[in-house]
């Protein structure tokens, strides 16, 4: 199977930073891209205009980073723009902090609960996750979503739990469904 090409630039800049202790430093200046890629949307459809030659884009990234980050993100930057791949930068940038915060044991949680949270929850959640999983501090996103009914569900990664209310009613519909099924197969 290919990997993705957010993997593998995304590895190769992770064991780069590892190898030179800049992990901190390039997650510092990552985040500052991103946020400067997001604030300037005109540079994302310059970058990716058939017309202009990567020769130019190349020139632009380094008038625009070269000096203002490190020659590693720089090199990078280059070489996504060399091979084509300047329009999957997000999601390499994104992919590498990615990377770093399961090198750091930080988890990332999604929590959806059916009314806002006051901060004794918010608390007493992080600490339950704390306890519960391999991580050692987690990145929090909470939102409200009032269908849930009540309870909440807590993503993180590929695991969910989901203790809302309207998942237990939705199981219990179904479970009603087969037994009227059974019954109604049983009659005679």
């Amino acid at each position: 199977m290919a990997k993705l090409v957010s993997n593998i630039y995304g590895d190769a800049l992770f064991e780069l930073a590892l190898e030179q202790n800049k992990i901190d430093s390039l997650s510092e200046e990552i985040a500052v891209v991103l946020t400067v890629l997001a604030e300037n949307q005109d540079l994302s459809k310059l970058m990716n205009h058939p017309k202009i030659s990567k020769d130019e884009k190349v020139t632009l990234i380094e008038d625009i980073f070269k000096g203002r980050v490190s020659m590693e993100l720089t090199g990078l930057m280059r070489m996504l723009v060399e091979k084509g791949h300047y329009h999957e930068i997000d999601e390499v940038l994104v992919y590498f902090q990615d990377r770093v915060k399961e090198h750091k044991n930080i988890g990332t949680a999604y929590v959806t609960s059916a009314v806002e949270l006051s901060e004794l929850q918010k608390a007493a959640v992080v600490k339950r996750l704390l306890e519960t999983t391999k991580y050692v501090e987690f990145e929090m996103h909470y939102q409200v979503d009032a269908a849930l009914i009540g309870g909440m569900v807590i993503r993180i990664g590929d695991r969910v739990v989901d203790s809302s209310i309207q998942t237990k009613l939705h199981d219990l519909t179904r479970e009603l469904t087969k037994i009227q099924l059974k019954v109604g197969e049983c009659a005679p």
